[in-house]
Parts: structure tokens; C-alpha cells; sequence
């Protein structure tokens, strides 16, 4: 009889055993998937962190060129006045050959100059009236008479400078 209680203990014991490990083996697992939401938590947030990083340096080079960009735009101006100005073919063909270069240059960096004509509808999404001219024989209103400077956008579309023209009222 002894014996037998000895062993009911002894069972009740193992049995006892084996539940604490359950029990510990449950919170262990609760505990790794714990860890394992956070884990995946913290990712996401640094991955999300990445692209906003990289977003933002990337705006950051843009505007910085377009900045420069805008620096150097009158020195292309003073070139076309040259041109316009220019009474030889010899002068004419040299300063087309420097302006030529230039918009070679500012075109590899993304730049393009905005094409107005004479006689196009005023857009003001690319174009600054700075002057008004009353209409002439066969003209129409709000139309380019006139364009004082050249635009330039950047080739996602963002003017960064926008053409000065005369407009017809």
C-alpha cells in the first residue's frame, strides 16, 4: 500500500512536471510571438524610415540643382541677347555654338527649356506676363506678342522659371 501511494505521488509529481513545462512552454511561445510582432513592427518602421530618408534626399539634390540652374539661367539670356545683337555670321555662329552647349548642359541635368512662340495663347502655368499690348489688325486677345526671357521646367514638369512674355489684351 505504501508502495502504491509512493507511486501516485510520484505520478501526480510528473504530472505536475509536465504542466509546469506546458504552462512554461506556453508562455515561451506567447513570448516569441511577442518578440516577433515587434520584430516585424520595427522592420516595417525602418523600411518605411529608408524611403522617406531617400525621398527626402532626393528632393533635397533636385531643388539644389534647380537652384544652381536658376543662378545660371542669365548668363544664357546675356547669350541670346548677343545673338540678337550680332551683326556678323562669324559672332552668330560662335554664340549659337556656346548657347547650344549650354542647353546640352542643363539638358543632362534634367532642365528643358519651355517652347512659346509668338502668337501662342498666354498659359499661365509656364508663362509671366509682364507687359500688355492692346491687339492689332488680326491679332487675338491674350496671345504672345512678344518673349522677353525664355522658361525652363525640370523634366518631372516643375517650372523653374517661367517665360517673361508681352501678352496682347
Amino acid at each position: 500500500m505504501a508502495k502504491k501511494k509512493e507511486q501516485t505521488n510520484e505520478i501526480k509529481e510528473e504530472e505536475l512536471k509536465e504542466a509546469s513545462k506546458a504552462s512554461e512552454l506556453e508562455k515561451t511561445l506567447a513570448l516569441a510571438e511577442d518578440y516577433k510582432r515587434k520584430w516585424y513592427s520595427v522592420t516595417a518602421e525602418y523600411e518605411n524610415y529608408r524611403k522617406r530618408n531617400q525621398s527626402a534626399v532626393s528632393k533635397a539634390y533636385a531643388d539644389g540643382a534647380a537652384e544652381a540652374i536658376l543662378k545660371l539661367l542669365p548668363v544664357a539670356d546675356n547669350f541670346g541677347y548677343a545673338l540678337d545683337g550680332a551683326s556678323d555670321e562669324n559672332t552668330k555662329a560662335g554664340i549659337e555654338k556656346v548657347i547650344k552647349s549650354f542647353n546640352s548642359i542643363i539638358g543632362s541635368l534634367g532642365v528643358e527649356p519651355i517652347e512659346i512662340s509668338v502668337g501662342d495663347e498666354f498659359d499661365e502655368q509656364v508663362m509671366e506676363a509682364v507687359l500688355d499690348f492692346p491687339c492689332e489688325d488680326g491679332e487675338k486677345a491674350n496671345s504672345v506678342k512678344q518673349i522677353l526671357k525664355k522658361g525652363y521646367r525640370a523634366k518631372d514638369g516643375k517650372v523653374i522659371r517661367f517665360a517673361q512674355v508681352a501678352v496682347t489684351v
